[in-house]
């Protein structure tokens, strides 16, 4: 296939930068940790290497060097539709090159020929108690499939250390194609009466996931544009870094796409959207269900940040301007549900909250994340499950993640292991002397 000849390319054209960096330039400095990065969670430290996507503060996220509208501009759309194929997206994050109508016409084939979830996997899941978390599901449905690994066959019949990005981007693909499917089949096992609905070979991905999970048009969109979203925010964070790490013991993208969504599965990670909304919708009760005026709502921003509450959604550790993901899908509630109530309070607090927080002094960004809409959308197509929305994000997180992690076996990056020091060290370091 020409993804697989063009990514070889790439990947032999790269090989040499890597290389001679280590080589010449193993002892230069990058960055100097210091002692609050340190214990607070390596917060800023320059020790991971990804071309996949860069955390601008000013731009936000940028894959392949694309701004988020750059990336929606130039991506091959769907035909009759606005978005883009998440197809083209895979593509470009593999690659770097913002794929033509054929490249992506091929590659969205290859990934049709791939959907169907083994049967067992199913079994799996129904026979866990209905109750539990569609996430615990998700993690366990990645899990269950990992006898299905290339990777694996091809590691143990002998594999050349510059091969394992082959059958490594065979997983990933096969992955790519059914994780929609799995999410899809979680979804209506748990919420409607386990009655899954089969995939359509005639769809692209967004399409076919917005048909399996029965939700008429534009949910297609909805899914085209929140899978590429949440595709890949550096490799710091979190899912991104689990995934990562796993990976890094050479441990299949099953074994790493499990352990990005345990971490994803987090209430400071994934769960954020949720809460958001959640956080929203009590504001409206409070207000009797109607948009109050805006001096009525200062008041009350004014009113929680007072009482030591934050206002969910709104801040990022990084960005320092509005988050693009928000506007993006701003962009897209107000050409389609610019009167439903929930989008409502949210454009007010957008146009509210940033001012009260730069007054009140306290947050670096004041602009709200991609958290402060998102859910907003999922509620109005009717999915209404909190607890489901996460699965959404990992879905779109693996095309990032998974991305990385071709990259990762092609460069032969080593098992990730950092060195650790005591409670005691640091005191040292500080000149802190015990009594």
């Amino acid at each position: 296939m020409a993804l697989q000849e063009a990514l070889a390319a790439k990947i032999e054209a790269w090989r040499p930068r890597t290389t001679r960096l280590l080589k010449e330039f193993g002892d230069v400095k990058v960055s100097e940790v210091n002692m609050s990065q340190a214990i607070g969670g390596a917060r800023g430290v320059r020790c991971l290497v990804t071309d996949i996507s860069y955390l601008d503060p000013n731009e936000g996220i940028r894959f392949r060097g694309y701004t988020i509208p750059e990336t929606l501009a130039r991506l091959p759309k769907v035909p009759g539709k606005e978005m883009p194929y998440v197809e083209g997206h895979i593509y470009l994050l593999l690659t770097g090159d913002i794929p033509t109508e054929e490249d992506v016409a091929e590659l969205a084939a290859d990934i049709r020929s791939r959907t169907g979830v083994p049967g067992y996997v199913f079994d799996t899941l129904r026979a866990m108690p209905i109750d539990t978390h569609p996430m615990t599901m998700f993690s366990a449905g990645i899990l269950a499939m990992q006898r299905e690994s290339e990777y694996v066959k091809a590691y143990n019949e002998g594999l050349g250390k510059m091969d394992h990005w082959q059958p490594t981007l065979e997983d990933s693909l096969n992955l790519w194609a059914r994780l929609p499917e799995l999410g899809a089949f979680i979804y209506r096992l748990k919420y409607k009466g386990d009655t899954p609905i089969a995939s359509d070979p005639n769809l692209d991905l967004g399409g076919n996931f917005a048909h399996m999970m029965d939700i008429a048009d534009p949910y297609d969109e909805v899914a085209r544009l929140y899978f590429i979203l949440h595709s890949d925010h550096e490799s710091g964070n979190v899912s991104a870094h689990a995934g990562h790490l796993v990976g890094s013991a050479l441990s299949d993208v099953y074994y790493s796409a499990s352990a990005m969504i345990n971490g994803l599965a987090g209430p400071l990670h994934g769960l954020a959207n949720q809460e958001v909304l959640r956080w929203m919708q009590g504001v409206m009760e409070q207000m009797g269900g109607q948009l109050p005026s805006e001096e009525k709502m200062k008041e009350f921003v004014w009113e929680t940040l007072n009482s030591g509450q934050v206002i969910p959604g709104f801040g990022h550790a990084v960005l320092r301007k509005t988050d693009p993901r928000y506007s993006e899908q701003r962009n897209f509630c107000l050409k389609y549900l610019p009167d439903d109530p929930i989008f409502k309070f949210v454009d007010m607090l957008y146009h509210i909250v940033p001012p009260i927080l730069e007054e009140q002094g306290k947050a670096k960004n004041p602009w709200p994340n991609v958290d402060a809409q998102s859910g907003v959308i999922q509620w109005h197509y009717g999915l209404q499950e909190y607890d489901f929305y996460t699965v959404l994000f990992g879905i779109g997180r693996s095309i990032g993640v998974l991305s990385n992690i071709i990259w990762d076996r092609a460069l032969g990056y080593p098992i990730e292991r950092p060195k650790s020091v005591t409670t005691a060290m640091l005191e040292e370091v500080a000149g802190i002397t015990s009594e």
